[in-house]
């Protein structure tokens, strides 16, 4: 497996798509990476030389943020917006989907599980307490 900015990149893959594997690099700013290094996209990982993954790492470094620093640049904004008291700022510490969709229904994936508000009670209990009542 090849290294590439902290990150084992597998062997397998074409070039392309091993790239993608990095935080922050999609298949776009993938194929800018290689046409910038002058690598062929088309090329396993297996099959590149050491100098290619050198050119590759050089354009990655001076171009793009990629893993721990966009990570923590990321981090930092959301913590800008919830200290600013911002709308988007408020939905991320009540932790709601911040981008306008709907919660009323969906939004299971960011709210959690369902929170029952009633109580819910089997057959005896419900006998049980109709019994005190009287």
């Amino acid at each position: 497996m090849a290294r590439i900015a902290g990150v084992e990149i597998p062997n397998k893959k074409k070039i392309k798509v091993a790239l993608t594997y990095i935080y922050g690099i999609g298949s776009k700013l993938s194929g800018n990476i290689l046409k910038a290094s002058n690598v062929d996209p088309e090329k396993r990982v297996k099959d590149l030389s050491e100098e290619e993954i050198s050119n590759i790492t050089g354009v990655i470094q001076k171009t793009s943020k990629i893993e721990g620093s966009l990570r923590r640049d990321i981090t930092a904004n959301i913590k800008r917006l919830i200290e600013i008291g911002s709308y988007r700022g408020t939905r991320h510490r009540k932790n709601l989907p911040v981008r306008g969709q709907r919660t009323r229904t969906n939004a299971r994936t960011r709210k959690g599980p369902r929170k029952t508000v009633g109580v819910v009670r089997s057959k005896e209990k419900r006998k049980e307490f109709k019994e005190e009542r009287k």
